[in-house]
């Protein structure tokens, strides 16, 4: 059960609502403009807050629903992180869409929410918290994804391995964000 849930776990997540909703309203694809990633981000630089919610709602939900199925079926909590962490990585590298997907934070807070909500809350806080002071979504990202750790060593230590390997994955999705917010140039909103 665990592989097949895995298995459709990545294939729900390499649904890409961006590039979705893009091509049935018209828009350009979001890999090719903006910030070129296809996340619910660069859908507000490119088609507004309310294309850019739905991007959001959709990615939260792919990431949500593999692990609340999971533990519908009584699966162990650690299988349930790892089939939440398969969405992810099918949100990453979407097999329908030539594997150039978005960098996964709002799969991931879907995953967290279903598996331990103390730890997407905390996640969620820290992001808007940042992002508030500094208008910088990469950079939100980038302290509100490890933020969630030490909670989940303490409190679940199961999805720890698996949450390990996600923040590695989102850090390396924004390694070109880490190259401009060094440098200064990094966008804001």
């Amino acid at each position: 059960m665990f592989w097949l849930l895995a298995v459709l776990a990545y294939l729900l997540g390499s649904l890409s609502f961006a590039i979705l909703i893009s091509r049935i309203t018209g828009r350009p694809d979001p890999r090719a403009s903006g910030s070129g990633n296809a996340g619910a981000t660069n859908m507000l630089r490119l088609a507004g807050k309310k294309l850019a919610v739905l991007t959001l709602i959709g990615d939260v939900c792919k990431g949500m629903i593999p692990v609340l199925i999971a533990r519908g079926l009584d699966l162990d909590p650690r299988l349930q992180a790892w089939i939440g962490l398969c969405a992810v990585l099918g949100h990453l590298f979407p097999l329908y869409f030539r594997f150039r997907g978005g960098k996964g934070v709002a799969t991931a807070a879907g995953m967290l929410l279903a598996l331990y909500p103390p730890a997407a809350l905390l996640a969620i806080g820290a992001w808007l918290l940042t992002f508030y002071l500094t208008r910088t979504s990469s950079l939100a990202s980038l302290i509100a994804t490890p933020l969630t750790l030490p909670l989940l060593a303490w409190q679940e230590p199961h999805a720890l391995l698996p949450m390990s390997v996600l923040t590695l994955l989102i850090v390396w999705r924004h390694r070109g964000n880490l190259r401009d917010l060094f440098a200064g140039r990094e966008r804001h909103f």
